[in-house]
């Protein structure tokens, strides 16, 4: 198996994010996604309106900014860049370019994508993992599943997206851990300016004592 350069593999996929040691957002009775910014008609995505678009299945890596990886996960929901062509193109003007995505979780948590990331082929909207629906700890009802990036693109309770003409403003730019613009795995963009050899033995040591913090408020251990 050959993994991005800094990634170790692990067993098992443990439940990483924000509020660690705060269970995850209880599930709506009827969820949606609401969808934004520059399109000319924000409307509303229900389950129903997900279930009529085509769905595909992807085996994929999950590739955590600390340096794990969890491997051979089979994911299962809407190509995102199907989505974005069937859905979201009819509602932008002609004049309109989008550049950057915003995703945003029911806890909360957003993250920011170049529309050319969020269209590669493998990035989905995926509401099943290894054949079963997502659990509250892996981001139900539905999350975003970006293989090509760091975990911390891969916004869990999806429930807003954001379409953007330019790069809109990012909370986390003078954090000391400033996550990289486009996070990929491969180029190992982990940090927005610092190279990620620098970084990497930081973030490894950052595993253990995050993991036990995120176990600490998984919903499957307080149900």
């Amino acid at each position: 198996m050959v993994l991005p350069p800094g990634q170790r593999a692990i067993d098992g996929f443990p439940r990483f994010g924000t509020h660690l040691h705060h269970p995850p957002p209880q599930v709506p009775a009827d969820p949606v996604i609401e969808v934004g910014g520059a399109v000319s008609e924000p409307f509303v995505l229900t389950t129903g309106d997900l279930a009529e678009l085509p769905r595909v299945e992807l085996k994929a890596d999950f590739h955590c900014v600390a340096g794990w990886s969890a491997t051979g996960l089979r994911w299962e929901g809407i190509p995102f860049a199907t989505f974005y062509r069937m859905r979201v193109e009819p509602l932008l003007a002609p004049t309109v370019s989008i550049t950057h995505v915003v995703f945003e979780g029911l806890d909360g948590y957003q993250s920011i994508a170049l529309i050319e990331d969020a269209l590669a082929e493998n990035v989905l909207i995926a509401d099943r993992l290894d054949g079963e629906p997502l659990t509250s700890d892996h981001g139900a009802p539905v999350r975003l599943v970006s293989p090509s990036q760091y975990g911390f693109v891969n916004t869990k309770h999806l429930c807003r997206i954001d379409f953007h003409t330019s790069a809109p403003p990012d909370p986390d730019r003078f954090s000391p851990l400033a996550a990289h613009a486009r996070a990929r795995v491969w180029n190992e963009e982990r940090h927005r300016y610092l190279p990620g050899r620098v970084v990497r033995p930081i973030y490894h040591r950052l595993i253990g004592p995050i993991r036990a913090l995120s176990a600490r408020g998984s919903r499957e251990s307080t149900e």
